[in-house]
């Protein structure tokens, strides 16, 4: 899948909403406002529940790669996501 239908699909599910648990959240984080090169994607399985967390990391801008992209999908497609969330800023990482 390319980068472009992967993050069409992202949004997709993002504007839908909140339906409900199970929910992935989507943060990216960078060390500028215009460059990510890290995503954390929770898993939160009901409410209250512990997140669980995986992330990945890149050395150019990982909104741009298509591994990571069509990876982020295959999860929220796994876990049969009923909410997707996205955080549009990049978080700021000091190193």
């Amino acid at each position: 899948m390319n980068v472009d239908k992967a993050q069409k699909r992202i949004e997709k599910r993002v504007k839908r909403g909140f339906h409900g648990y199970p929910m992935i959240s989507i943060r990216y984080f960078g060390p500028t406002a215009e460059l990510a090169t890290k995503v954390e994607v929770a898993f939160i399985e009901q409410e209250a529940a512990e997140p669980m967390v995986e992330n990945f990391s890149s050395t150019g801008d990982i909104r741009k790669d298509e591994t990571v992209q069509t990876t982020i999908i295959k999860i929220i497609d796994r876990v049969d996501a009923k909410t997707v969330t996205l955080d549009e800023k990049i978080t700021l990482q000091l190193k």
